[in-house]
């Protein structure tokens, strides 16, 4: 048998074939004659020339699950945009918000249109079906063949894979296509049918989604989120600091646990912690009436929109007073920790020892400052951190109640093994919020456990110490340091998830002045704007490509303000476009994805969404609005990707298989 004959490379001489001889040999187990080799060559050379996969990447979702799900059913809106390109001539514009709305969720409309009496069940099956599969056809059609059928459900697979290479107007197919329509229906499997395509043209809609941090905090559905990517395919996070303060608490970190429930009840956000994660809150309750029962708890009312949100003035009331006593607590837990770690320099945040508590003042740095409040039952102004019996208590309750959370343990055992403190994909290097800098550009030195780290190895050293506090093997000492440390990400003045002169939570609780409230930024917010400081930072991580980028979350666009997304001369991109509903006003619009296709960069504006029900039941969709970031010169295909880098190098390893089979250096079997 005579096999095709492909080209040596140059470099391949039987001496390095020789040397190589061992991994060869183990390739051979796959590979084990010139025709398979040859024939896995030409597979991969083929894939190379495919399309680039679209890239999604969205940033500071805050727990808003619904916003978050839709824009995932509906690829941010390229599946409403293929569908108005195939059918936008012979469809209604109704017709095709019909199907756009079948396609994202499938269950729920096939439940509302059968049980329409005026619907024609038999007419809309095969109508619809012929249509999702010229929607499948075209989603899929920069796939291989391989990969299709990887994302086909098993029980539907063989048939959709007929469905997507017949057509019906080839006349020698033409009966046999729609016998298998015929026969889907009248067997009673359209409904299930119909789901399965959906959720294969959602699946291959995004081939890789890209979370740049803060799944967690405000909005009420952070553990839907973290449940739905639980179920999904291609993903990858970079850590933002209300995730590195979640991590803290399951990690048994109390000030970071102190902050996520001060966190949760200022939004009146109880569903994460009650039904996601089953944090029993009734300790905090009981403790809170007890102490707080007679003080109006001014200041710490729920920040909840009152039309949409319906919580009866009794709960608003102890939702308060739960959260005042929270805070003291959190305040106490937290000089607890900058006494135990001096190196933090962080001794201006123990504010509690410079209150007079008679006359109702803060002294700091040689001036008073009026306080809101001068309730505190618990502190004892000659020892302001002590916790009382009582608070000592509540302590040992609620972190017993967070690592014993399986549900927790799971989201994040899913965080840890997804996400990392960078990542660097097709020439982008995303990170959550900063990488802290001096004045004169220079990267920060910053030290961690007594050495120093800056740049790169700051941000490699970060997320070795979040994955020791949950390593098996950490010894004792470095966990406790590690688990510490979650605290000092989430509001440190040199962590780059947080990079600010201070986190002035105190001030914005308890003073008037609201010159207090400043949180200076650090030196990377501004530097960041600049062109060269952007290649100094990519070079740094040797991030190569004529178009890199380097692509953040964390600090709000403020849109309406007239900032923009796109800066330093297309070097950056800050994707915070406001998800959560608390920054709608500030943003002007309710959050971005940033596409990456293979003609370039879009980024696309959302508006605010309604809900699913709504857009079940009437087909309305999340307004979104595409502005062109980048286009390339030529359409990108996967040899132009870090996929490709890495078929390339299992190209060249066949070829030099190819060669050892040629020279005997390896048998064929």
């Amino acid at each position: 048998m005579t096999s095709m004959k492909l080209p040596s490379r140059p470099d391949i001489t039987p001496e390095k074939a020789d040397a190589d001889r061992r991994v060869l040999e183990l390739l051979s187990n796959s590979f084990p004659n010139i025709s398979a080799a040859s024939t896995e060559i030409i597979n991969l050379e083929a894939i190379m020339n495919l399309p680039k996969g679209t890239e999604h990447f969205v940033a500071d979702l805050h727990g808003e699950h619904e916003a978050f799900i839709h824009i995932l059913r509906n690829a941010s809106g390229n599946i409403k945009r293929k569908v108005t390109e195939i059918f936008g001539t012979s469809l209604a514009s109704s017709d095709i918000r019909e199907l756009c709305t079948l396609i994202y969720y499938p269950e729920k409309k096939l439940e509302y249109i059968t049980e329409d009496s005026s619907v024609n069940l038999s007419d809309f099956y095969n109508i619809t079906l012929y249509r999702l599969v010229k929607v499948l056809q075209s989603v899929s059609s920069k796939y291989t063949r391989s990969k299709v059928r990887k994302a086909l459900p098993p029980a539907f697979a063989y048939i959709i894979e007929e469905l997507l290479h017949e057509s019906p107007s080839v006349e020698n197919k033409q009966a046999y296509f729609i016998r298998i329509i015929e026969t889907i229906i009248s067997t009673g499997q359209a409904d299930a049918f119909i789901v399965a395509m959906c959720n294969v043209i959602q699946r291959l809609s995004i081939d890789q989604l890209h979370i740049l941090g803060d799944v967690y905090d405000r909005g009420s559905g952070a553990h839907i989120i973290m449940d739905t990517l639980a179920a999904y395919d291609k993903f990858d996070f970079q850590w933002g600091n209300h995730d590195a303060l979640w991590m803290g608490a399951a990690a048994g970190n109390m000030a970071s646990i102190a902050n996520v429930l001060r966190i949760s009840l200022r939004y009146a956000n109880l569903a994460t912690l009650e039904d996601g994660y089953g944090i029993n809150l009734l300790p905090l309750a009981t403790f809170a009436m007890e102490v707080y029962g007679d003080d109006e708890c001014e200041g710490f009312e729920p920040k909840v929109d009152d039309d949409t949100t319906d919580i009866s003035d009794k709960n608003r009331r102890l939702i308060a007073r739960m959260h005042k006593a929270i805070a003291v607590l959190q305040f106490k837990l937290e000089a607890e920790l900058i006494r135990r770690h001096p190196e933090w320099r962080m001794d201006d945040r123990l504010l509690l020892q410079h209150v007079d508590y008679n006359r109702g003042v803060l002294m700091l740095d040689g001036r008073e400052y009026v306080m809101t409040s001068i309730n505190f039952p618990t502190v004892d102004p000659a020892d302001p951190y002590r916790l009382s019996p009582e608070e000592a208590d509540l302590v040992c309750k609620l972190r017993h109640s967070f690592r014993v959370s399986d549900k927790l343990a799971r989201h994040v055992k899913l965080l840890l093994s997804h996400g990392s403190m960078y990542g660097i994909y097709n020439s982008n290097l995303l990170f959550h919020a900063s990488l802290p800098m001096n004045i004169d550009g220079s990267f920060r030195q910053v030290d961690i456990q007594g050495r120093p780290y800056k740049g790169r190895a700051l941000m490699e050293k970060t997320e070795a110490m979040m994955r020791a506090a949950f390593n098996y093997d950490t010894s004792d000492d470095d966990r406790s340091y590690a688990t510490d440390f979650y605290w000092y990400l989430w509001c440190g003045p040199d962590s780059p998830l947080f990079d600010k002169s201070k986190m002035a939570t105190f001030e914005r609780y308890f003073l008037t002045d609201k010159t207090t409230f400043h949180e200076e930024k650090g030196h990377y917010y501004d530097m960041r704007n600049r062109p060269e400081v952007c290649d100094m930072i990519l070079d740094e991580f040797g991030v190569a490509g004529p178009h890199r980028h380097i692509i953040n979350g964390h600090v709000p666009v403020k849109l309406s303000k007239g900032e923009t997304p796109i800066r330093a001369g297309g070097k950056l991109m800050v994707i915070d476009g406001g998800f959560a509903k608390a920054y709608h006003a500030t943003t002007g619009i309710a959050g971005y994805t940033l596409v990456f296709h293979s003609r370039g960069f879009q980024l696309v504006k959302h508006e605010p969404f309604t809900s699913a029900e709504e857009a079940i039941r009437n087909g309305t969709d999340i307004v979104s609005t595409t502005e062109i970031v980048e286009l390339s010169s030529h359409r990108m295909r996967v040899r132009d990707t870090d996929k490709g880098c890495e078929l390339q190098g299992q190209i060249d390893e066949l070829k030099e298989l190819l060669f050892a089979y040629r020279h005997g250096l390896v048998k064929e079997r």
